[in-house]
């Protein structure tokens, strides 16, 4: 059985996908450890939001997927 150029066919197209990939790709400049750095402020300033936020709710105890299963 043969397979004519589909094989061919396959790897440019392979070839189109990574291509088109690496275009958008987003290039920031950054030194891994810049990006580290850029990553970590932005995580400790999303902590920060939560807590302001837990604490404008009226100081409910525990997190909203915490439910209280009394009967």
């Amino acid at each position: 059985m043969t397979r004519g150029n589909q094989r061919e066919r396959d790897r440019e197209r392979a070839q189109a996908r990574g291509a088109h990939k690496s275009k958008h790709r987003k290039d920031d400049c950054l030194t891994p450890e810049q990006r580290r750095e850029r990553d970590a402020k932005a995580l400790q300033e999303k902590a920060a939001r939560k807590v302001a936020g837990e604490n404008n709710a009226g100081g409910a105890v525990g997190g909203k997927n915490q439910k209280n299963h009394k009967k």
